[in-house]
């Protein structure tokens, strides 16, 4: 076979077309479940609307939020996904859960109750893993893993039918918002059969996707009135209104606080949804699961548990392909 059919052919299947044999063309989307805490800073904004704008590669079957420490009770992180569907015009598409409040051993010991915090997205996580027929369903959690651990503890046998993609920790150093957030979460998700992927943040280095960064420049020259109109008038966060996420990503930026004069915040959530997008956009490790003791990682070399470290992101490609897709979006589908 010729070189360039090969890599035409592989073009096709890396983009989830497969061919059949009287040349039809079929769309084989990743089906994905984004579990955010929408109202913490600003890249889960983004990585929302990156998603709703990739219609053609992603099958998006609800959204889950979370209440992590800043941002508000969970509430405020509803509303704040809310906006961000409004402004994609998919909030009558995609449906919208309330998640927990409070953390994994808080709410572990009452998992079986008919209402406990967080039980309309841990109920629905368990209901969309059992419904996918077309693979794994992309659990892909931008904030702590409360409701994906609770949704493991209550129903079990969801572990072969999902694969989790998890923006969070600095491995192998300490610390890491998310992953603070509810540790004994992410250790519980270690130690199961669930498919695990850690999307690293490693603040300050380039090697995580805290170097995935956009100033308020590159903001404002790319996102003026990018995106789907918004059937109606959005209120923000910050107050004011809006017709088109790319306009309220500006306003996100002129609110977020910054380390530097020109105003760069990391978008560390869009980078995660990227790299499930495109994997050669980032250097993809297996490793044996560690585990976290004392806040302090402890390696388990033996541990025939494995998980998949992602590292060194590739930042011009991901903004490169984020802003074409602000102005060249392709709405997801119900």
């Amino acid at each position: 076979m010729r070189t360039s059919t090969v890599y035409f052919l592989s073009t096709l299947l890396f983009l989830g077309i497969t061919v059949s044999g009287k040349g039809q063309q079929k769309p084989n989307k990743i089906s994905v479940l984004f579990d955010t805490d929408a109202n913490n800073e600003l890249d889960d904004q983004h990585a929302m609307a990156y998603l709703f704008f990739n219609g053609d590669i992603f099958d998006v079957v609800g959204v889950t939020v979370n209440a992590t420490s800043s941002g508000g009770d969970i509430n405020g992180h509803y509303e704040e996904a809310k906006r961000v569907m409004q402004l994609c015009n998919v909030d009558e598409k995609i449906p919208l859960f309330k998640g927990a409040n409070g953390s994994f051993e808080e709410i572990r010991p009452h998992v079986k109750e008919s209402n406990f915090d967080g039980s309309e997205a841990v109920d629905f996580i368990i209901e969309q893993a059992h419904a996918n027929t077309s693979g794994r369903l992309v659990l892909l959690p931008v904030g702590k893993l409360t409701n994906i651990a609770l949704a493991l503890e209550k129903d079990p046998s969801i572990a072969p039918k999902v694969r989790i993609v998890w923006l969070g920790s600095n491995y192998p150093e300490p610390g890491e918002y998310n992953q603070d957030n509810d540790r004994a979460s992410m250790n519980y998700i270690l130690d199961t059969e669930a498919p695990f992927e850690m999307v690293t943040v490693r603040y300050g280095k380039p090697s995580g996707t805290a170097a995935v960064t956009a100033n308020r420049a590159e903001i404002q020259a790319n996102m003026p009135g990018k995106g789907v109109k918004a059937k109606q008038p959005v209120t923000g966060r910050h107050g004011g209104t809006f017709e088109y996420f790319g306009d309220y990503s500006i306003n996100l930026y002129e609110h977020i606080d910054t380390h530097d004069a020109a105003g760069t915040r990391a978008l560390f959530d869009m980078a995660a949804v990227a790299i499930v997008k495109n994997p050669n956009w980032a250097e993809r490790k297996e490793i044996p699961a560690p585990t976290l003791v004392d806040n302090k990682w402890v390696d388990r070399p033996e541990n025939r548990r494995k998980m998949v470290l992602w590292e060194n992101f590739d930042k011009e490609a991901i903004m490169k392909d984020f802003f074409d897709r602000m102005e060249n979006y392709v709405l997801v589908a119900p």
